[in-house]
């Protein structure tokens, strides 16, 4: 007998699939900001998902850049047209140097509208955010629309993860479409074995190897693995240039410290090793001029990444493409116990001495001694970044993360991101004033849902960084960099936060007691010594 034909799919409104579809993927939070073309999808919105106010886009993106770094799923976020997705550019490319997995939609004129140039119409909206999302479209039709967002998810998802975008015209959430269910995806990518044996042979003959570890560790929640191969090669471990997050606990004795993003200060650090393996970072990233003897053939270079693009612009050695789990597990299982003495123990710096003005580095230290074990730190303090590494260690796996891109206004908005996200735990951002005031209504979200969030502001009166820029460079007269006159305590409260100053080295540690104790977002504005740090040493 022939079979009897299946029963068509049950149609339901794009609306509809595309929500069904986010509760499959687990994802249960939409950030955005909202405008008239993205109405239709926030009408009669569900109590199931949670819509996550920010009160400008880039926040927005920002925000759910957090929560997908500390849940481990995609981030999806709602903007308005082209002018949010204009707005929110500079968080985009952020999410896409760190990695992070975000599915964005954006709304669009109706179709109808677009052959004559509406108002708040987008011409070639897909192509406005490359090239820094993975894929972006929008659809032929309105009922392509949950397929779409279907497939932005699993193109995030695939490592190296990152943004992806969907345009969607306004009319088309009232549309009928079928409901698109979620499928199996693998994401881990293994190493070729005999590349993985070539690695641990030149290892184990090695007399003295250094290993370099990057974010990928840290985002594969891979750090357990690598102190264990770190243990078994008894090599020193180093930072790469610019990691946006802790992929090694900063006081395990084989910690050896970070990597400038000088190639002269990189290639001399690195000088006495005659085997360097780079993990899940690239080869290398570098701010300013100068030789990169590294590259010279001195020592022999590998490199693991699970970014092919990264591993076709490495310059020298030879890369494994592979994702980090697979990856150092057969480089465990491939490594022989070694007999090899363990480098000598770093270093520690003793306290800084309390001054007048007070110095970041007591802000610093003292923050290291108060804040919780378990606290989850988000960075975007450029010019005390070097004081915070010495002064400020970081235990390892989900404990640090700043901007990949060397874009401000990141940092405030995700810590509120990780905040929702992680909110049994103490959520800290350490943040320049300069860089407070790209993203300072991000407060006003924070306060709403009383998080547990605390936010201590370096305030030393400008733009440091440049400042340290502007003698590395020998340039003088560089107009801009002064910010005087910013009362961050007022703007706080003025968004819903209790806020403390404090000048002196004395009162700091009641202070910062009161902030990481609250029972909600506290912020405390250090006001700091204004003298320049130095981040490279001139001519790089």
């Amino acid at each position: 007998m022939p079979a009897k034909n299946k029963a068509a799919p049950r149609a339901v409104s794009v609306k509809e699939a595309t929500l069904d579809l986010l509760r499959a993927l687990g994802i249960d939070k939409v950030f955005g900001n909202p405008g008239s073309t993205e109405l239709p999808f926030l009408s009669d919105w569900p109590g199931d998902i949670d819509y996550v106010l920010a009160l400008q886009e880039a926040s927005a993106v920002a925000m759910a850049d957090g929560y997908a770094q500390a849940t481990r799923n995609a981030g999806f976020v709602n903007l308005h047209s082209a002018a949010g997705v204009g707005n929110a550019l500079g968080n985009i490319y952020t999410a896409f140097k760190n990695q992070t997995p975000l599915v964005i939609t954006a709304g669009q004129q109706a179709r109808s509208l677009l052959p004559l140039q509406p108002f708040l119409g987008a011409e070639r909206a897909s192509e406005f955010p490359r090239p820094y999302v993975k894929y972006s479209v929008e659809p032929a039709r309105a009922e392509d629309v949950p397929a779409a967002i279907a497939r932005a998810y699993a193109v995030a998802m695939q490592p190296p993860c990152g943004p992806t975008f969907v345009s969607v015209p306004i009319d088309d959430w009232a549309r009928p479409a079928s409901p698109v269910a979620p499928r199996m995806l693998t994401r881990e990518r293994g190493p070729e074995r005999a590349a993985m044996q070539a690695l641990a042979e030149a290892l184990a003959s090695a007399k003295k190897p250094a290993l370099v570890v990057g974010p990928s560790v840290d985002r594969a929640a891979a750090v357990d693995l690598m102190v264990k191969v770190a243990e078994r090669t008894n090599a020193p471990v180093w930072v790469s240039p610019f990691s946006a997050r802790c992929s090694f606990p900063e006081r395990h004795r084989l910690f050896a410290g970070f990597l400038h993003a000088s190639p002269g200060q990189l290639s001399e650090a690195l000088s006495r090793h005659d085997v360097v393996v780079v993990i899940g970072a690239p080869v290398f990233t570098f701010h300013v001029e100068g030789h990169a003897s590294i590259f010279d053939g001195a020592a022999t270079l590998f490199q693991i990444t699970e970014d092919a693009d990264a591993a076709s612009v490495t310059p020298f050695g030879a890369s494994i493409v592979a994702t980090m789990k697979p990856a150092l597990d057969l480089l465990l299982e491939l490594l022989p116990e070694t007999n090899r003495a363990a480098p000598p123990a770093r270093t520690l710096p003793p306290a800084p001495r309390a001054a007048d003005p007070m110095p970041a580095e007591v802000v610093l230290h003292e923050l290291a001694t108060t804040m919780p074990a378990d606290a989850m730190l988000v960075e975007e303090a450029p010019s005390h970044r070097l004081a915070m590494q010495k002064y400020l260690p970081m235990p390892g796996q989900d404990s640090f993360a700043t901007m990949a891109s060397g874009g401000l206004g990141w940092s405030l908005p995700a810590a509120v991101g990780f905040a929702l996200a992680l909110r049994k735990r103490r959520t800290i951002c350490l943040i320049g004033d300069g860089s407070a005031m790209y993203s300072i209504q991000a407060l006003w979200t924070a306060a709403r849902r009383k998080l547990p969030l605390t936010v201590v502001v370096l305030n030393n009166g400008g733009y440091g960084a440049m400042r340290s820029f502007s003698q590395v460079m020998q340039v003088r007269d560089v107009p801009g960099l002064a910010l005087p006159g910013i009362d961050f305590v007022q703007l706080a409260q003025s968004m819903g936060c209790d806020a403390e100053r404090v000048s002196r080295c004395d009162d700091l540690a009641p202070a910062l007691a009161r902030a990481l104790s609250y029972d909600g977002v506290f912020v405390v504005e250090a006001m700091l010594d204004r003298s320049v740090p130095l981040l490279y040493a001139k001519n790089g």
